[in-house]
């Protein structure tokens, strides 16, 4: 059951609350100022991505109940991820093409989609990287945790972006035009991206996720987006 929310937030402690049951973790130095987020439902606890493994992250956890699956969206996300199974007990989620980058640990690897929960489904969206995967949750009209795969841009507009560590160009691109087939404006509100947070300019997330997403021009995109 989704609770119900305001769209931002109304505190200003980390990890910080951007919905009820959904806390965003200040940008992660082991990832590259990568950003993550934990879903707690009555299910599961979910962790998105690698926040620092510290003191004050690790309590955080323990006050709330725990991990129970920590879902990594990219290879570049994932942080202390064997030492947060080691103490957590979770299970790790990844894109099968990456889960030999944890051999120490147990991971659970999935093809194109999986269905995590009943309102949690990961999305394969190869192009950042060769696993690059976007986490679905279906609440508050649709919520995206796109990774690395889609980011804000300097005035807050979700943009894929092209670097020299892409892995594939035009997989991005397409995998954008994937995710414009399978949501809708009523499936898809907002996006929490998994870095460039600080372009948000406080809000911690993209409104009107769909509407921006559709109107990127991505034949454009192929031959016009340079290297950052």
């Amino acid at each position: 059951m989704c609770p119900t929310n305001p769209e931002t937030s109304n505190t200003t402690k980390l990890p910080k609350a951007l919905f009820p049951n959904i806390f965003a973790f200040s940008p992660n130095r082991d990832t590259l100022g990568g950003a993550s987020y934990l879903i707690i439902e009555k299910e599961a606890n979910i962790l998105i991505d690698c926040p620092a493994w510290e003191s004050s992250n690790q309590d955080f956890f323990n006050f709330h109940g725990g991990i129970d699956y920590l879902v990594i969206t990219h290879r570049g996300a994932l942080g202390k991820a064997t030492a947060i199974q080691s103490a957590t007990n979770c299970e790790i989620f990844i894109q099968e093409q990456e889960a030999y980058l944890l051999p120490e640990a147990k991971v659970k690897a999935f093809r194109e989609k999986l269905q995590l929960t009943p309102t949690i489904e990961l999305i394969w969206t190869s192009g950042h990287s060769p696993g690059s995967s976007c986490v679905y949750y279906d609440c508050q009209g649709g919520i995206l945790f796109s990774g690395r795969h889609v980011l804000p841009n300097k005035k807050g507009e979700p943009v894929p972006l092209r670097t020299a560590k892409t892995f594939h160009w035009r997989r991005q691109v397409n995998s954008i035009s994937l995710l414009l087939e399978k949501f809708s404006s009523e499936t898809l509100k907002y996006i929490l991206p998994g870095a460039n947070t600080g372009f948000l300019r406080g809000r911690g997330m993209i409104n009107n996720a769909y509407e921006q997403l559709s109107q990127l021009d991505l034949q454009d995109l192929f031959t016009t987006q340079p290297l950052l």
